[in-house]
């Protein structure tokens, strides 16, 4: 599982600097709503409930605006952002290419893919346990890895760069998709299922259209709901 790329509030402990734990901590309260969009938060409210000095708190707001969670005011702090339809589009339609352009360029490596669907169906076992715990950020931070276990067989450094710094991003969508939708969740899961099989397979033609299809299931369909 070397290939298995976490969300900040997975690989930092107390060993970790600390603006990298108030960070994380500071993420998943965004991502769980426990800031609000809209929200103004402060370095002051950040170290306040850190225990820490304003010095790693402001580190924190810069990684936080790196993540797109926060935009940061001058001589206020930061307002926590809105998930805007056009920023879900984008987000979602990058990891679309990536993925699809991964099982594309690996689909005739029967080894490749064969380690590839193995490792997906680790993480189909943490979504089943998130399922049955009933944890959005659980489903959400394991759905990241999924898609990103995929995006990142593709051995492209450049899109291991950039899946670190959307990754919150991307947790948050799933996880407001979770909470808006949450009878969505078994097709969630069924379109992993079938996105694992087309990866042991090397089927490059049906995964591109499970993976439009997937994309559809858990981020749009709550629209048409309404």
């Amino acid at each position: 599982m070397n290939d298995l790329l976490t969300l900040p509030w997975e690989t930092t402990d107390d060993a970790s600097p600390i603006a990298a734990r108030m960070a994380a901590w500071a993420a998943r309260e965004v991502i769980e709503q426990r800031y609000e969009p809209g929200m103004l938060l402060t370095e002051a409210d950040l170290a306040e409930a850190q225990k820490a000095s304003r010095t790693p708190a402001r580190e924190a707001m810069l990684q936080l605006e790196r993540w797109r969670l926060v935009r940061l005011v001058p001589k206020k702090g930061a307002i926590v952002t809105t998930v805007t339809g056009e920023e879900r589009r984008d987000l979602l339609a990058v990891r679309a290419m990536f993925e699809i352009d991964a099982v594309h360029a690996l689909s005739a490596d029967a080894e490749v893919m064969e380690a590839l669907a193995a490792d997906l169906q680790f993480l189909l076992g943490r979504q089943r346990e998130a399922l049955s715990g009933d944890s959005p950020l659980d489903f959400a931070s394991s759905d990241y890895a999924f898609h990103a276990r995929i995006i990142r067989s593709g051995r492209n450094a450049v899109t291991d760069e950039l899946l670190s710094t959307i990754g919150p991003r991307l947790a948050r969508l799933t996880y407001q998709a979770v909470i808006d939708l949450p009878s969505a969740l078994e097709d969630l899961f069924a379109d992993h299922e079938q996105l694992t099989e087309c990866a042991r397979q090397g089927d490059s033609p049906r995964f591109t259209r499970l993976v439009r299809q997937h994309i559809d299931h858990g981020h749009f369909q709550q629209n048409r709901t309404r």
